[in-house]
């Protein structure tokens, strides 16, 4: 009898099979030396911050096309309120396993909204230096979650600031709640 062992290479597996998990401390190193890196190419806080989000709008990019495949069979939202409710539990739970904690809408600006973490994984393990207080990793996110919006288009400008742990503020253009306006104008 013959066994043949077949190896089959990462290009040949499917995209929807299981969701592999990250050691937490492998991610935690990972993600340190980031910041490291980035922070060894900058000069101010201001800097790195923008850094950390163009690294994660690389990934966000990437991220954006596995996650409709895998739980919308290639179906995009088209709605700014369903766009956000998936930013909201479908990528933070492939993310970080769980959802975001708060969506809410700016009462002061129709085109502002924010989504709320009070303890991201990405500040857990790290310690920010007192003359870099200002300093949210959580950019890195902010970059991830503007480029799912902008993939999906939905251009807007996501920055990351502290107030009740993390807040993630999305700034869509006007164009995309003029689009919205016209959506639900012409849906009565």
């Amino acid at each position: 009898m013959q066994r043949s062992s077949k190896q089959v290479s990462i290009l040949d597996k499917t995209l929807s099979r299981g969701k592999s998990e990250v050691n937490i401390s492998t991610f935690a190193l990972l993600f340190s030396e980031m910041i490291r890196y980035s922070q060894n190419r900058v000069n101010t806080v201001h800097e790195l911050q923008t850094k950390l989000s163009e690294l994660g709008h690389f990934v966000g990019s990437r991220l954006l096309d596995v996650i409709v495949f895998r739980e919308k069979g290639y179906k995009r939202e088209t709605k700014l309120l369903s766009m956000l409710m998936f930013v909201k539990g479908s990528v933070w739970r492939n993310l970080f396993g769980k959802e975001a904690d708060k969506l809410e809408r700016s009462n002061e600006d129709p085109c502002t909204y924010l989504l709320i973490e009070k303890d991201p994984l990405v500040n857990t393990f790290i310690s920010v230096p007192k003359d870099k207080a200002s300093l949210n990793c959580a950019s890195f996110i902010a970059g991830i979650v503007q480029a799912v919006l902008e993939g999906s288009n939905f251009p807007c400008k996501v920055t990351a600031h502290w107030h009740n742990g993390t807040t993630y503020m999305i700034q869509f253009e006007e164009s995309v709640i003029a689009r919205e306006r016209n959506l639900a104008e012409s849906g009565r």
